[in-house]
């Protein structure tokens, strides 16, 4: 089967919940795999993707425990759905960063000694959420952990991401602007984390899902930069998930990976030429990676790097924009094309009630 580029994001917009939206957070956050919660744009990129974008539905998503914020992907901070919170983080500690000698050397900590931190973790967090030094000072009231003060209290947070990753740690309410901790065991919804290779199969089936169809590096890009699961394990996973539930296909002639279950409704997608307004730091352009021209074309990947809010056209960043004083400040690539104008007014009115802004577009071409 071969598809165009242009079909093939048509039907990943959809995929995304940016033609029509998810019935709540959890719902659009489990699509995406993960949002970035480190980079302030996670409410954003959340809401534009709701039937519904109530100014609180990620917050009460959070308060619910329907969603998660821990630490995931590249050792950043990021918001997951609950239920499936644990595939990821299972992927995560494939790596044993923690069993590393410079690490047992640093924090005085050998292998054989994180099952009984783990505990002493859960059971610091096991009436509720506590602040920074509430937690650290219950962790290292344990003997074997009293070295841990300095580590547990550092602004890195570097010794607390491997604690997140095995499923013991997540970020709580904040408290008074500082950050606190709990236990994703209160989530109704935390089901825990499976098997390292089944949560890789489900990974894989995962993306596929909703960046689909994805190149062999899109996978790579996700799992094995992303959740340091390695690159060998990422193939194993990727080829068990060929045999069983995906199919090659082509995309403007280069292979790429769909499941199976999809395969009919891509190849029956209409090219679209839909404008979409999007935060920085979206998972559109993240999920793929920066470095896929299909989505974000070579000349402007620096500034998508960075973090513009971008401006879609067909999926494909065509521009930036910029929230002004009482307008919205869209900048058109002109190597796009001309600008589809009363698109545009349109989804700037869109996220202008988003935003609770004013929102009178005002348009230049770069």
């Amino acid at each position: 089967m071969t598809v165009s580029s242009a079909q093939a994001l048509a039907w990943r917009l959809g995929r995304q919940h940016l033609v029509s939206g998810a019935a709540s957070a959890a719902d659009a956050v489990r699509r995406l795999g993960a949002v970035p919660a480190w980079s302030g744009d996670a409410d954003l990129a959340v809401r534009r993707r709701l039937t519904d974008p109530a100014p609180d539905a990620v917050a009460a998503a959070i308060r619910s425990g329907d969603l998660l914020r821990t630490f995931a992907f590249r050792g950043s901070s990021h918001l997951m759905a609950a239920d499936e919170a644990g595939v990821y983080l299972a992927v995560r500690t494939a790596s044993r960063q923690w069993a590393l000698r410079s690490w047992q050397e640093h924090y005085g900590l050998r292998p054989e000694d994180w099952p009984a931190l783990l505990d002493a973790v859960r059971t610091a967090l096991a009436g509720g959420p506590l602040d920074r030094e509430a937690f650290a000072a219950a962790v290292t009231a344990v003997p074997r952990f009293a070295h841990l003060g300095p580590a547990l209290l550092d602004p890195s947070m570097t010794l607390l991401k491997p604690i997140a990753w095995h499923g013991a740690l997540c970020f709580g309410p904040s408290a008074g602007g500082r950050p606190t901790f709990a236990s994703p065991a209160a989530s109704p919804a935390w089901r825990g984390l499976p098997d390292l290779d089944e949560a890789g199969r489900r990974a894989v089936v995962g993306y596929l899902g909703a960046y689909g169809p994805a190149t062999r590096a899109n996978l790579h890009y996700w799992l094995a930069d992303g959740l340091s699961a390695g690159r060998r394990r990422v193939e194993r996973w990727t080829d068990e998930v060929l045999a069983d539930a995906a199919a090659e296909v082509a995309v403007g002639g280069e292979p790429a990976l769909l499941l199976r279950a999809h395969v009919a409704e891509v190849e029956a997608a209409a090219p679209t030429d839909a404008v979409t307004l999007l935060a920085g730091h979206d998972q559109w352009v993240l999920g793929p990676g920066t470095a896929d021209t299909r989505v974000v074309p070579a000349a402007r990947r620096a500034g998508v790097t960075r973090g513009a809010a971008l401006v879609l056209h067909g999926g494909v960043v065509a521009g930036t924009w910029a929230a002004g004083a009482s307008t919205l400040d869209v900048t058109w690539f002109g190597e796009a094309g001309p600008p589809p104008q009363d698109a545009l007014a349109a989804e700037a009115g869109r996220l202008a009630a988003l935003l609770g802004h004013p929102g009178e577009l005002r348009l230049t071409t770069a």
